[in-house]
């Protein structure tokens, strides 16, 4: 009554038409594939009743244009206009986010990358490409879930009888569910760079895990141990890291890098405030590379005859076959850095560090055990004060949490945000002070560069201790683990990429995510943990973007019995 009420309002409102006037199709077509029916109600209501008579004599009144649309079907029109909105809300953001990075971020210095035309550019063909993936994946669903329910018929038993295989494949339950799936071919269309990789490997690794909730929720990990989770994947994922961190930074994520170099003020010495400003200071990148040198040459020592080199050294490593302790400069001028461009650390370094490295990361204290401890005491408080202003702005979404007595609400932040710092302060100080460990117990020539994954390994066994609520961040730094190990192998020829393979990984993770989708309601949530991914699968296959609370679980004799049909 009080739509019928709103309707007759909102006509009212404007010039009354003549009842023979029929809408006219541009302007209804346009409408159709634009607005629904209500959201056109509400934008008369609030906008068309207060503009200027000219377009209030042209605009249709909300009951008419409504039913107009009853006779035709409008689930196709409904995902034409997804797909629309799709389209210009991605184009949108992306072009709001280059003008941020180039005016706010870079300080308007130009860009690089050579300015392509609008059709052509990467931002309209990745809006494109998920549009596409939204239009497409609606209308196969849609096509496939009525071809199953006409084939499971009483009269279409003589097509399933001349056709038994594929009225076999189109009648699974799953039919509708992996059809659509193709649609992710749809990706094709996205520049084949980076963003195009990372949608990738997201898709598969979640698969992956949707796929072991499932497993779980069937009962095959019942007599797991209580230490098994997600937080075994951080360790091997962290000694990969590291050791394509300084040994093909190439193959590293950046910003990866930069969050592990911001937080080792012990170990990556910065350039002193009272150090002479023509003098040259070694970077972050150069301190890395003199270390991965020196693993490469199994941890050279220096000789303690300088009468071999030259004054002026060129090469930047000195090796010799023999196992002398490092020579300090302090006691011994004469003697040449071994490493150039980190000749400003090494040549202040304390006379009673016995190894190059040791001079490298930590110069002022010859004791190993006293600088990881103190690097605790200097990178534990701002990492901390990070992650609190992290966790607490992803914690205002759940604003409503925050009713509840405010000594409980900020107990659970204190405490999750401690475990977090203490995982990651700890992991890379844990892995830095690797290198001092391994050159205290191992021989130099024994896995010189294997040491920089044992390290990161050791380090990683820290997620332990974040277990609970670290699963996130688990996940996160495996996908970076496996686009930097794939990168790896394509650099040193390990394997050969495949043209459009990334599609081909995309539609298949897809796939995965739809079949898991197909469970009821509460097998559904137990396995696709994200109620954003359900709500995405939801919007998908046009059944409004719910989290499929109303969805009635399926039981397995009926499931039986349609199959029987």
């Amino acid at each position: 009554m009080a739509s019928s009420d709103g309707l007759e309002g909102a006509s009212s409102s404007t010039p009354p038409l003549r009842s023979t006037a029929q809408i006219d199709p541009v302007l209804r077509n346009t409408l159709r594939y634009t607005i629904s029916a209500k959201e056109y109600q509400t934008l008369h209501r609030y906008l068309i009743t207060r503009s200027p008579p000219a377009v209030r004599k042209r605009a249709p009144p909300p009951a008419k244009y409504k039913a107009s649309l009853q006779s035709k079907d409008d689930f196709n029109a409904a995902a034409l206009r997804a797909s629309l909105r799709v389209f210009v809300a991605a184009q949108t953001g992306l072009t709001l986010w280059d003008v941020i990075t180039l005016k706010i971020l870079r300080r308007g210095k130009p860009s690089r990358d050579k300015p392509k035309s609008f059709f052509s550019s990467p931002n309209f063909r990745l809006s494109l490409s998920l549009s596409l993936i939204l239009l497409v994946h609606r209308l196969l669903y849609r096509y496939l879930t009525r071809l199953r329910t006409n084939l499971l018929k009483e009269d279409a038993a003589p097509f399933r009888q001349r056709n038994p295989h594929v009225s076999k494949a189109l009648t699974a339950r799953l039919a509708p569910a992996i059809g659509a799936s193709l649609a992710g071919f749809a990706l094709g269309v996205c520049p084949a760079d980076q963003l195009r990789i990372t949608i990738t490997i997201y898709t598969v690794t979640r698969a992956a895990e949707f796929a072991y909730n499932a497993f779980e929720d069937e009962g095959w990990f019942k007599n797991k141990p209580w230490w098994w989770g997600s937080w075994m994947l951080m360790p091997v994922a962290s000694g990969q890291l590291l050791h394509a961190f300084v040994l093909d930074r190439d193959c590293f994520p950046a910003a990866y890098g930069n969050f592990i170099l911001k937080y080792t003020p012990n170990y990556i010495q910065r350039r002193p405030s009272s150090y002479p400003a023509h003098l040259p200071w070694p970077t972050s990148d150069q301190i890395v590379d003199s270390l991965a040198e020196m693993s490469k040459q199994n941890w050279p020592y220096v000789h303690p005859k300088p009468a071999i080199y030259p004054s002026t050294l060129q090469s930047p490593l000195l090796t010799s076959s023999t196992n002398s302790p490092f020579t300090s400069p302090i006691l011994h001028p004469s003697t040449p850095s071994p490493l150039s461009a980190i000749a400003p650390i090494t040549s202040p370094a304390h006379p009673s560090i016995p190894f190059l490295s040791c001079a490298t990361l930590h110069p002022s204290t010859p004791s190993c055990l006293q600088t990881y401890l103190t690097y605790h005491l200097t990178a534990f408080p701002p990492l901390f004060k990070f992650l609190l202003a992290l966790h607490t702005l992803f914690s205002l979404p759940s604003y409503r949490t925050f009713l509840s007595p405010p000594s409980t609400i900020l107990s659970s932040l204190l405490t999750r945000t401690l475990r977090t710092t203490t995982f990651l302060s700890s992991a890379i100080g844990t892995s830095w002070a690797s290198i001092c460990l391994f050159q205290t117990l191992l021989p130099r020539s024994f896995l010189p560069t294997q040491r920089w994954f044992l390290g990161g390994f050791l380090g990683g066994l820290w997620a332990f201790v974040d277990r609970k609520n670290g699963r996130a961040s688990f996940l996160y730094s495996f996908r970076a683990s496996v686009d930097s190990t794939w990168k790896l192998g394509r650099k040193r020829s390990w394997w050969r990429g495949v043209s459009g393979g990334d599609v081909w990984l995309f539609v298949a993770g897809l796939m995965v995510w739809n079949a898991l989708f197909e469970r009821g309601s509460r097998r559904r949530k137990r396995v696709l943990r994200d109620r954003w991914v359900r709500r995405g699968l939801s919007g998908l296959r046009g059944e409004g973007w719910g989290d499929g609370d109303g969805d009635v679980e399926e039981k397995p004799g009926a499931e039986r019995a349609v199959e029987r049909r």
